[in-house]
């Protein structure tokens, strides 16, 4: 990040109550050395954490903690700092006031803020990892993701109290990173990027299926990115419980024909193609009417093989750019970079999977290999962070080659 990624940005950040706040001194100090001019808003219970005059010396101006300031309520003061933001930040940002977001409350100055602003919203979470993982906490997660909000974070690692998981604030500086990666000019803006994601189910009668496993949530990050980096993206969903990324349009499909339907009606019209689902190789031949019922006899299935929606696609006379993944358990390399040369793939991302790997986890680790001995590692991240790295690397190549 250059010295002066935010340089001129006008920054709100929302500080809310949680032992994380103190980092939010440091996080002030690494904003300001990145350019941008900060203001401070603590919520009630962050002031019981920290206090609003280390964080006025930081940032060379009062700070606010109450919609009752008479003297800057006077002219409206929350409008203005409202209209003041170019970026609204909010780190730490607790359960219950992610919560509070997620209802639309304006029950304090920093609530009421971010109803006032059409500033973008980005959150840095940070709690228990108990209360990260809670159900109710990933519904307002993906509620605020919905409208559009960002999220950096959380890390994994060692707590206040002595318990370690998924809930730590994310540090200043990869915080002022994400902030500023937000800003930088969008590299896909004005692409057409088709993504398709999650697994395909094959009915074997109306209760049974066959299928691969996959969460989606590769797939789901790298719409998302590409949405982000300002493509037009459509995303073609098989069978998972994931929220639909914020500015994505998305076709919900079941089994590898219907995906496949689904693609090449827009594969001819897209810029990028990216094979992010786990599609079923096989499905069965005949599928019974009524339920099988269990009797002591064994149930043979015979299994003819699935399209090849990746090859099709490749194989188009006006093709998108496209890019492969190969999930592979052993000779990754190896294994990729026949794929990709097989298939005629402009890039393929490459990961080992097996028992707590690549499958139904929020971290992953990727291989990019691209024609001409192109390569690059991405280490062990969340999948939000690789799927940015990714858009990034296919942004590079299409840049770089003609089309």
């Amino acid at each position: 990040m250059t010295a002066q990624a935010l340089n001129g940005a006008h920054v709100l950040l929302g500080v809310s109550g949680g032992i994380a706040a103190y980092k939010g001194a440091e996080l002030v100090r690494r904003l300001r050395d990145a350019g941008a001019e900060v203001r401070v808003v603590l919520t009630e219970n962050a002031s019981r954490f920290v206090t609003a005059l280390t964080f006025q010396a930081l940032s060379g101006h009062p700070v606010r903690t109450s919609l009752w300031d008479e003297s800057a309520e006077a002219a409206m003061g929350h409008i203005e700092l409202a209209r003041w933001a170019d970026e609204v930040l909010i780190a730490p940002a607790s359960a219950d006031l992610i919560s509070r977001l997620a209802r639309g409350a304006g029950d304090d100055l920093l609530t009421t803020l971010c109803l006032a602003t059409t500033a973008p919203l980005t959150i840095a979470p940070a709690m228990n990892h108990r209360m990260w993982a809670h159900a109710a906490t990933q519904a307002n997660v993906a509620v605020l993701r919905e409208r559009g909000a960002r999220f950096l974070g959380p890390g994994e690692g060692r707590m206040a109290e002595p318990e370690s998981g998924v809930g730590r604030l994310a540090e200043p500086d990869e915080i002022v990173a994400g902030l500023a990666a937000s800003r930088a000019p969008r590299e896909l803006a004005g692409v057409r990027v088709l993504v398709n994601a999650g697994p395909t189910y094959e009915d074997i009668d109306p209760v049974r299926f066959i299928g691969n496993r996959s969460s989606g949530r590769m797939g789901f990050a790298i719409a998302e990115a590409a949405a982000q980096a300002g493509a037009d993206v459509t995303l073609v969903a098989g069978p998972v419980t994931l929220a639909t990324p914020a500015r994505v349009a998305r076709v919900d499909v079941r089994s590898a024909r219907e995906m496949r339907e689904a693609v090449l009606a827009r594969a001819a019209h897209s810029d990028v193609f990216v094979a992010a689902a786990a599609v079923g190789d096989f499905r069965p031949q005949s599928v019974l009417p009524q339920k099988f019922k269990k009797g002591g006899a064994a149930l043979e299935l015979a299994l003819v093989e699935n399209p090849d929606i990746l090859a099709e696609v490749a194989a188009l006379p006006q093709r998108p750019f496209v890019v492969g993944f190969a999930a592979e358990t052993e000779n990754v390399e190896a294994h990729a970079r026949a794929k990709l040369e097989r298939k005629r793939l402009d890039l393929i991302a490459a990961n080992q999977v097996g028992a707590g790997l690549g499958f139904e986890r929020d971290d992953n680790a990727l291989l990019l290999l691209w024609p001409d001995g192109g390569r690059e590692e991405l280490a062990r991240a969340d999948k939000r962070s690789l799927a940015r790295a990714l858009v990034a690397r296919i942004a590079a190549l299409r840049a770089g080659a003609p089309r």
